[in-house]
């Protein structure tokens, strides 16, 4: 890693650096037989473009498969309305090339580059296009390398032979508003299905879904810094309203017969996840709308019938998880379930964990094991906070995988090669090693640059909760020397939002702004992923209430070990932290005395239904819950400093929070301060917008203290 600008300051590394993950290798894949490890880097820690890059496991010698810049001829990259709302609900703000998917045999990847379709023969190292009908999304080649499928902007899903030839639709949008092989928003939002087909085992068909989103409700996102331009039509699915409706079709690669995929749709509208593998029948995972019950479905690929395996049902609500359903080769079933009461590993019949671990996800599924990532339960040995590890169940039970300290882990594996990437408090950036038989034989390099400072985390758990947490306080401070320190509260504190992480890069953000004067909390309490699903789901139906109780907790109990001046504290967040802040300062006043609230949900019934409804139930069922976690109804309270900051092209958490939230500010003659961000999306990836956002807010944070 390398620091390559000695004029930075921090904020700016921070923000021309996407968080420091620009130049780090990152999206790993490994080849089917362990022979070849794929995955994307850019060339330097400035360089936004990804390219596609292959290790020889048996030399460690890295090659470039594709540079986006020699196949676009050095011209600019150019992105479809499509593309960027994909890449927006990914988090994505990088550039060139940023997905690939393999043939069976990992020697094939296809990708998309400016809405043109790519190969690249990973033997070889060689990368050409392939005729195709543009803009394109989500190529993926057929697992005998001899086709690649595409879907369109144009809502169609195409395929073509990777010689050359063959271009030609497999299914075509019958009327406006329908698409065939891709995700709808919540799919891509809420459920982690970033896909809308899969190919057969054998690549002779595809399971395709159409989704229909005519029924869901427009909204128009304009630009008020260029009232010239039109508004962009979304069609956000706010809780309580229609969902897009989602089938699912068998699809002959010939072009000949189409067949519905049947399930009862009316009561499980859901389509979470699709598994297709050579180990059994597709597997489908429906869910109902309020998500509290569930199917796992085999689809008989004859008629296009389907048959339950698995029913679930929870009081709360029924999460999903990365990896599964999924079949082993020879077919046991591999899920995870909270039926036992702890987040659990199932094998077939067989629960193969315990309640000393908190099951994450699943990374892969061989023969003779099963890789998944866990946090400690609620039966766990002592762990610190944040931490995460990697674990292998075989015919031997249950054991660490990799390295077994503080660190937090992933990999990817097939036939003996591993790649393992793990992240420590104690040095920055991610450490990527490539492994033979649980051997290291290669490291893949990061070009990504070394961050201007040193985070320094101290970990605990905090009062009587246990609520985890980190403390950092200013570079070289004196707790006898110094005193007490004004306090910051950095939370997400919501589900899905782990902020306490074993690792550094993490709380760079964190460190500066205690560098300014603060003595900052990060701390993940009740609803973040934590060590049961008793303590995740707690708060069905009150998110005002334990979020903010747990964050107040945590304060008062750190006070007893740390510096903290409890007459002086601040809160900040984004998302759900955004609202937590606003939320905090309107209603604990007395703990509260300053709020910086980004792009906060002010009103749940502005936010979309597969997230929302989840936790907080139908809006026309429990209306007094939607009321009594909403922010406008306590505009009249607010009686501490708030910032309120929001990108007014945000099309997940829109500027309509923040403008409503700041009218009834206004109506209850309530000073506050609005921050509109003319172009900016949730994501913030704009280098100048990033890097003064956070200089204003630790201006208007001193200020509001009296600092």
């Amino acid at each position: 890693m390398t620091t390559e600008n000695p004029a930075d300051t921090f904020p700016r590394q921070y923000a021309r650096t996407l968080r420091y993950t620009v130049g780090a290798p990152r999206s790993f894949a490994v080849a089917p037989d362990g022979g070849r490890v794929v995955f994307l880097r850019s060339g330097s820690g400035r360089d936004r473009a990804n390219s596609l890059w292959t290790l020889d496991p048996a030399t460690g010698e890295e090659r470039v498969a594709a540079d986006p810049a020699a196949l676009l001829g050095g011209g600019e990259e150019h992105l479809s309305a499509a593309e960027r709302a994909r890449r927006e609900r990914s988090r994505e703000g990088s550039a060139g090339i940023v997905g690939y998917a393999l043939d069976a045999t990992g020697s094939l990847a296809a990708f998309a580059l400016s809405g043109r379709l790519f190969a690249a023969d990973l033997a070889t190292g060689t990368a050409r296009e392939l005729p195709a009908e543009g803009p394109l999304l989500d190529p993926r080649p057929a697992p005998d390398g001899s086709h690649v499928a595409y879907a369109t902007t144009a809502g169609a899903l195409r395929v073509t032979r990777t010689d050359g030839g063959g271009d030609r639709a497999l299914a075509e949008p019958e009327a406006d508003g329908v698409t065939w092989g891709q995700a709808e928003f919540a799919a891509q939002e809420e459920m982690d299905r970033d896909r809308g087909y899969w190919w057969s085992p054998d690549s002779r068909r595809l399971l395709v879904a159409r989704v229909d989103d005519t029924p869901v409700r427009r909204w128009w996102i304009a630009d008020p810094a260029n009232p010239s331009a039109a508004p962009a039509e979304v069609a956000y699915p706010a809780a309580g309203t229609p969902n897009a409706e989602v089938g699912l079709w068998l699809v002959d690669l010939d072009g000949g017969a189409r067949t519905e995929v049947v399930w009862d749709r009316a009561a499980f509208p859901y389509l979470a996840r699709v598994h297709w593998s050579a180990g059994g029948a597709p597997l489908l995972l429906v869910q109902a709308r309020d998500q509290r019950s569930q199917q796992i479905r085999t689809v008989d690929t004859a008629d296009g019938s389907t048959a339950p395996l698995v029913e679930e049902q929870d009081g709360a609500w029924l999460e999903l998880f990365g990896g599964v359903p999924a079949w082993t080769p020879d077919g046991r079933l591999v899920r995870i379930s909270d039926e036992s009461g702890a987040r659990a590993l199932l094998i077939g019949e067989r629960t193969v964990t315990d309640a000393a671990l908190h099951v994450r996800s699943v990374l892969a599924v061989s023969d003779d094991e099963v890789l998944f990532t866990a946090s400690e339960g609620e039966a766990g040995s002592g762990r610190p906070p944040g931490w995460t590890g990697l674990f292998r169940a075989g015919a031997d039970g249950v054991a660490p995988f990799g390295p077994d300290g503080d660190g937090a882990a992933a990999a990817v594996h097939a036939s003996g090669t591993t790649v393992l990437s793990s992240a420590s408090p104690d040095r920055p950036g991610t450490l990527v090693q490539v492994l033979r038989d649980g051997t290291a034989v290669a490291t893949v390099a990061s070009y990504a640059e070394t961050p201007l400072l040193t985070a320094r985390p101290a970990f605990r758990f905090a009062g009587t909760r246990r609520i985890p947490a980190a403390v950092l306080l200013p570079t070289g401070h004196d707790p006898e020397r110094d005193g007490p320190l004004p306090v910051l509260m950095d939370p997400y504190g919501g589900p899905h939002g782990q902020r306490v992480v074993q690792a550094h890069n993490p709380h760079l953000t964190s460190q500066w702004f205690a560098d300014q004067g603060f003595a900052v909390v990060v701390a993940d309490g009740r609803g973040t992923p934590g060590r049961s699903p008793a303590w995740e789901k707690s708060i069905r139906h009150d998110f005002a209430g334990i979020t903010l109780d747990d964050q107040v907790h945590a304060l008062h109990a750190l006070a007893e070990e740390f510096p903290l001046d409890l007459g002086r504290v601040a809160i900040r967040g984004w998302s759900y932290g955004g609202y937590l802040s606003a939320l905090a300062v309107l209603r604990r006043p007395d703990v509260f005395h300053a709020a910086v609230a980004g792009a906060p949900v002010t009103d749940w019934r502005l936010y979309d239904t597969h997230y929302t409804e989840r936790y907080l139930g139908h809006p026309e069922q429990h209306p007094e819950v939607y009321d009594a976690n909403s922010l406008t109804a306590d505009a009249a309270k607010l009686e501490r400093p708030l910032m309120i900051v929001h990108g007014l092209a945000d099309d997940n958490v829109v500027a309509a929070h923040t403008l409503r939230l700041s009218s009834a500010l206004l109506a209850a003659g309530r000073p506050h301060t609005v921050l509109p961000l003319s172009g900016v999306t949730h994501m913030t990836p704009q280098e100048q917008v990033a890097e003064n956002l956070l200089l204003l807010q630790v201006d208007f944070l001193k200020r509001s203290l009296g600092l």
